[in-house]
């Protein structure tokens, strides 16, 4: 058996606690991914399940699966007509003026051979809408809740560091890298929607390293 903790699982669809550090497809330079767990998540079913949607390696949390062709395509449609609700949360390395907002940057993709490629605010680059509000504060950092509207590369990362004024603690790309030993982002939650049947919710709890930052008590109540 895998040692990927499930969230969810029916049918068509399992949603499993990826955790931090655990990269969704294999490494160009090779080392251990997602695709080593797929034959033990298969969990009697005949297919090997495939992931939905992308979260970046250092994010933890809720990670959708389908577990055939079918139900791949419906949710992807899902995904593309905004049919599911994402909570994330984030530490960010200072303090917050405002306790919630809304922001709208829209995001490119830039590249440079000395620091490789980021996504940047760019009015003409793809829309990209971020809902967050704070949940907590502690030694100078912000635990913070994210609800993306969409969800374009590194959104959050790039939104938590022009819209709020702080990249998120450990960032080694939109920040110093400092503070924490990875990127503290962690998918909460995922609902998605289907018709004629209920829809999929998970929740992952909140891992080890935030609860070591002080914000253990403090998760969000969806």
């Amino acid at each position: 058996m895998t040692d990927i903790t499930i969230l969810f699982e029916d049918g068509e669809a399992l949603v499993i606690d990826k955790p931090a550090g655990l990269p969704i497809e294999r490494p160009r330079a090779g080392g251990r991914s997602l695709e080593d767990h797929l034959d033990d998540l298969k969990l009697g079913f005949q297919r090997v399940p495939v992931p939905v949607h992308r979260i970046d390696t250092d994010t933890s949390g809720c990670l959708l699966l389908a577990r055939n062709p079918k139900a791949l395509k419906r949710f992807n449609a899902a995904f593309e007509a905004r049919e599911v609700d994402k909570v994330y949360l984030g530490v960010v390395a200072g303090t917050l003026d405002q306790d919630e907002g809304t922001i709208e940057l829209s995001l490119a993709k830039i590249s440079s051979a000395e620091k490789g490629w980021r996504m940047i605010p760019a009015k003409k680059g793809k829309p990209a809408v971020t809902h967050w509000r704070m949940l907590a504060v502690h030694d100078g950092r912000t635990l913070v809740e994210f609800r993306p509207e969409t969800g374009r590369t590194h959104q959050i990362r790039v939104h938590a560091l022009a819209g709020l004024g702080h990249a998120l603690l450990g960032d080694p790309v939109y920040g110093d890298g400092r503070g924490a030993p990875r990127t503290m982002l962690h998918a909460l939650a995922l609902t998605v929607h289907r018709e004629g049947k209920p829809p999929i919710e998970a929740r992952a709890p909140m891992p080890a390293d935030f609860a070591a930052l002080g914000f253990s008590d403090h998760a969000s109540g969806g």
